[in-house]
């Protein structure tokens, strides 16, 4: 294990330090990592935080309640017409990613599978989108882990307010935040402009992936 925190740290270290927005919080005590759409960070450092705000979007926090590494992922479907397989089976595809890359990029640091805490937010239809994309979301991070055997211990999901979570992969705590209505639209914009580039098809016409 301390092989792998080694490495976890190397990692970090080398990180595009453009990609990692950090400041300290003098409330929370402790150095803060902010997440966008379509990113995931990984920690075992027991001073950092992970932030992220939900519309839509859909966060899992996991880690290691013995090791303390963990980390979330922030991500979104792309949208897709139902009852169209092709565009299903992308979107599946999409959303598989945004899980896997977060936990097997834990699983790698030596964290056992079955020792995994994991927990859910988001997929709120805010604004009242018709389109149903927050519970959208929230349906597939629940399906996806319950085909996988992997148990949720806790879980916010749906609604129809936007939400800010504070989470702590040292000790697994989580402060989630309702955002005030007049918070809403801004967040729906973001997500919207982030949505927009989601479904770029390739030659292919798959779905492209973000790294």
């Amino acid at each position: 294990m301390v092989n792998a925190l080694k490495s976890l740290e190397r990692r970090m270290a080398t990180r595009n330090e453009a990609q990692v927005r950090r400041y300290f919080d003098s409330k929370y005590r402790h150095m803060i990592v902010k997440l966008l759409p379509g990113e995931h960070y990984v920690t075992g450092e027991p001073s950092e935080m992970i932030v992220t705000v939900l519309g839509s979007c859909v966060a899992a926090c996991i880690r290691d309640p013995e090791t303390g590494i963990g980390g979330m992922n922030h991500f979104m479907l792309p949208e897709g017409e139902p009852g169209d397989w092709k565009v299903s089976n992308a979107v599946m595809r999409y959303g598989n990613h945004a899980m896997e890359i977060l936990i097997n990029e834990i699983l790698r640091l030596g964290c056992p599978r079955n020792r995994l805490e994991i927990k859910v937010f988001g997929g709120g239809n805010v604004i009242g989108n018709s389109a149903d994309i927050g519970h959208r979301n929230a349906d597939f991070v629940e399906e996806y882990l319950l085909n996988e055997g992997l148990l949720v211990t806790s879980k916010d999901l749906r609604g129809n307010s936007a939400r800010r979570i504070h989470y702590c992969p040292a000790t697994g705590k989580v402060d989630r935040l309702l955002m005030r209505r007049g918070a809403d639209t801004q967040v729906f914009n973001k997500e919207k402009s982030y949505r927009k580039g989601l479904s770029k098809p390739k030659d292919g016409g798959d779905v492209e992936l973000f790294e």
